[in-house]
């Protein structure tokens, strides 16, 4: 069987997700959405020419189109997303899944009404190597601390100092640091360890109204969480899960590809395995495998994760003073 998926958005992260799920023969692009004519038709002609819609509700009511993949501005995600499911789409939307939980919690109701799947497409979870990190915890013995940092220097920080403001530091959309980079580090904390008892949130807040960069600590029962994210800044740091046995490195949270033990008796485990697709191919692939199953929610990147990531992120942007348009709708 083949998913005929419709498209939302024409920019480089949906290109490349085409390019990925394409590696998936029980791909299909039938559809692209765009607010321009000639931005969607120069994208599809990238693709074999599928068809280009300028009016949502035309591509979400065809008899074409049987899932959609949401890569707009992260203000639109929720409205998009329900818009989709209530005419019997299943969606797969790209992170953050919406701008706050109140939105996230919406959707996942939007799904359940409609018996359609909803899935954020978040792509680390769902990469080899974490399930790797997941299988191979317990030879840490008992976990004290997850420390994740994700800090790249934005192409678009550049524009914004010399007073051009690019979507990326734009409230409008519910953009910034937390929400753009952050993300990468607290989904993979969530999904290995649950939602924290506790959080404490501080940034740096930008002349537009976004984060620029922040920090985080998350407090668990015997654990804590330590998380570091920048739009204007770069850091090389790996991730750590330190363990009273020994602590697991991870090159990069956002992308694992290398995952080794380091013990306390120094010995190292190089965990590591090989990755043989695209690093996006493997959220393509969850999606469609549940579509195809019957199944309406993941057990990685499922409604709880997702939600819960959304309340925290909430919680910290509350600590920190960043409010967007859509907390007040």
């Amino acid at each position: 069987m083949v998913v005929r998926f419709g498209i939302i958005g024409t920019n480089w992260i949906t290109e490349r997700f085409v390019q990925a799920a394409l590696e998936n023969d029980q791909f299909a692009l039938t559809a692209v959405y765009s607010r321009t004519r000639e931005k969607g038709s120069t994208f599809a002609a990238k693709f074999n020419d599928p068809r280009v819609y300028t009016d949502l509700t035309d591509m979400v009511t065809s008899d074409d189109v049987d899932a959609v993949y949401i890569a707009s501005p992260n203000s639109f995600h929720a409205e998009q997303a329900i818009l989709c499911m209530n005419h019997g789409k299943h969606v797969l939307c790209e992170k953050p899944m919406a701008s706050n939980a109140a939105e996230v919690q919406r959707m996942i109701e939007a799904a359940q009404k409609n018996d359609v799947v909803l899935m954020e497409a978040l792509k680390s979870t769902l990469m080899p190597n974490f399930k790797v990190i997941k299988d191979n915890l317990y030879k840490l013995d008992r976990v004290r601390r997850y420390t994740a940092s994700y800090c790249q220097y934005s192409s678009r920080y550049d524009a914004f100092k010399q007073g051009t403001v690019l979507n990326a530091f734009n409230p409008e959309y519910s953009n910034g640091s937390l929400m753009d980079l952050g993300i990468y580090c607290l989904y993979p904390m969530v999904a290995l360890f649950g939602k924290p008892d506790s959080i404490q949130a501080v940034g740096v807040m930008l002349s537009s109204g976004v984060d620029g960069e922040g920090s985080m600590i998350m407090k668990y029962d015997e654990m804590e969480g330590v998380v570091m994210h920048s739009k204007i800044s770069d850091s090389y740091l790996p991730t750590e899960i330190q363990g009273e046995n020994g602590t697991m490195v991870i090159d990069k949270i956002n992308q694992p590809y290398s995952v080794k033990i380091h013990y306390r008796d120094g010995t190292i485990e190089d965990l590591t395995k090989p990755q043989m697709h695209e690093s996006m191919y493997y959220e393509a692939r969850e999606f469609m495998d549940l579509i195809l199953s019957g199944e309406r929610n993941s057990e990685i990147n499922s409604h709880a994760t997702s939600l819960a990531v959304a309340e925290i992120m909430e919680e910290a942007r509350r600590q920190m003073g960043l409010k967007y348009k859509a907390d007040r709708i």
